[in-house]
């Protein structure tokens, strides 16, 4: 795609040819059938453009119509079969010759005559005899005229293509976006604000990390690490978007996520530990399919946090507070295999979840805090 924009912005730069340049090499049908009248005009033109000539209104439609289609047409109006004004109407009929200019040559000189023919699209109505000097000036000028239409409206098909390139380019770009931020945020950054960050008092944080994961990698492969990596925490991608909570990042093996934030909702310690009780059986489905035997820690802690997104070249957006650091500490001290709370979750899950107490923890930095085990919902 990017090939193709540049393609493009190349074909927009390039200098308009001068339209008087462009007429100078135009091909030009002459229409008339009386053949004194068809050599007198097509030689008077020969000099200055290609000319080609037809004696019916039929053979004039076809050159019309072929691949090297003229740039004018001179049509006589009285012919047998199909006059000029029949001619004149299936030319505009087309989308493929309605863009031709037609140049009336007529030995009808009312007035009526001139205006039907203006009517039905004809840019000019020369009457006969003519003035050569007079007609090789009107053609000269409704070619150097069309000549610049074209060029308008080329740019404007390419303008038009590189408008829905940018377009498709920026759907990636939001798209990219949404990949990184939330969606709200996203929307913000893309109105223009800038140094974005919000206070939210409740809150509730999960932090997962795999046990044991470190030892098997430095077994596998690259690429079969990646996969491992990709298609397990696709899964809880899935089921952190099912759920509403919002996953804030990946640091290796290590899953975080939020449930409140960046939309505050009242059950955001319920959807959390949802998601806590689900990651478990993705893992074991993921164990089972993939023939491995992966244990994970989950810590759950619930309050007050600060969000933001930092970043100049590499947006991300974190949050910080007790509330984080807390929930870290309880999936660190986790036995593998179990969901570990802090009090402050406990008291917002007592009465639709079952629990074990774990007692006083000693977390670094923090002291010792009473946790509890998620062991399922009631």
């Amino acid at each position: 795609m990017r090939g193709t924009g540049q393609a493009f912005a190349k074909e927009s730069m390039r200098p308009m040819m001068n339209p008087a340049e462009v007429a100078a090499k135009a091909i030009i049908l002459v229409v008339d059938d009386t053949p004194d009248n068809l050599s007198l005009i097509a030689g008077l033109f020969k000099e200055f453009y290609t000319v080609k000539i037809a004696n019916s209104g039929e053979k004039a439609l076809k050159i019309a119509q072929s691949e090297n289609k003229p740039a004018l047409i001179l049509l006589d109006v009285m012919m047998p079969m199909m006059d000029g004004y029949e001619v004149i109407g299936r030319l505009k009929a087309d989308s493929a010759t309605r863009d031709i200019p037609v140049i009336f040559l007529t030995a009808k000189t009312d007035i009526e005559d001139e205006a039907k023919g203006l009517e039905l699209g004809a840019v000019d109505y020369i009457t006969k005899p003519i003035s050569p000097p007079v007609v090789l000036a009107r053609v000269k000028n409704h070619l150097i005229l069309k000549a610049a239409k074209d060029a308008i409206e080329g740019n404007r098909k390419i303008l038009e293509d590189e408008k829905k390139l940018l377009e498709i380019e920026q759907l990636k770009t939001e798209k990219l976006m949404l990949n990184i931020l939330p969606k709200p945020i996203a929307d913000r950054l893309k109105r223009g604000e800038k140094n974005i960050s919000g206070a939210y008092p409740e809150v509730t944080i999960l932090f997962a990390d795999l046990v044991g994961f470190t030892a098997m990698s430095s077994q596998l492969r690259a690429a079969e690490l990646v996969s491992l990596l990709n298609d397990l925490f696709t899964r809880f991608d899935r089921r952190a978007e099912d759920l509403g909570v919002e996953k804030i990042k990946t640091i290796g093996d290590a899953y975080m996520l939020a449930g409140g934030i960046p939309i505050p909702r009242g059950d955001h310690a319920e959807i959390t530990a949802e998601m806590a009780l689900g990651m478990f059986e993705d893992l074991t489905a993921f164990n089972r399919e993939r023939g491995k035997d992966l244990k994970m820690r989950v810590g759950l802690s619930s309050g007050p946090v600060v969000a933001g997104v930092i970043g100049f070249t590499k947006f991300s957006y974190d949050l910080w507070g007790s509330t984080v650091n807390t929930a870290s500490r309880m999936e660190s001290t986790a036995a593998p295999g179990t969901i570990q709370i802090s009090a402050m979750t406990h008291e917002l899950l007592q009465d639709n979840y079952i629990f074990s107490k774990n007692g006083l923890i000693q977390c670094k930095g923090l002291g010792e805090i009473e946790a509890y085990a998620l062991v399922g919902k009631r």
